[in-house]
């Protein structure tokens, strides 16, 4: 069994900074890309970033110059850098990653609330 486990969260005012965190756990499997999503109330889920398991990287046009995206695969972790916050950028924030292990999988963690507001 593989979970994803995101943190780093919060209220932040504008043109602030943030960083998530999302770590994989579990037993024998290993991982391919990684991305994060978010979803803003009464919107739908979007895609804001995605990592290769070799280091490439992709970013929506909303956010391109302000976030970025890496990874640690020592420690099965993908971070988002979020810089220059803005009040559009409020969402639950979910990251997402193919895995596999007996077979190959794309998991979903839980979730984190990033509001950006003064």
């Amino acid at each position: 069994q593989v979970q994803l486990v995101e943190s780093g969260g919060g209220l932040v005012q504008p043109g602030g900074s943030l960083r998530l965190s999302c770590a994989a756990s579990g037993s024998s499997f290993s991982i391919n890309a990684m991305r994060w999503y978010r979803q803003a109330p009464g919107k739908q889920r979007e895609l804001v970033a995605v990592i290769s398991s070799g280091g490439s990287t992709n970013y929506a046009d909303s956010v391109k110059g302000r976030f970025t995206i890496s990874r640690d695969n020592a420690k099965n972790t993908v971070y988002l850098q979020m810089n220059s916050l803005e009040p559009e950028d409020t969402a639950v924030y979910y990251c997402n990653a193919d895995i596999r292990t007996t077979v190959f999988l794309r998991y979903w963690g839980q979730g984190t609330q990033v509001t950006v507001s003064s």
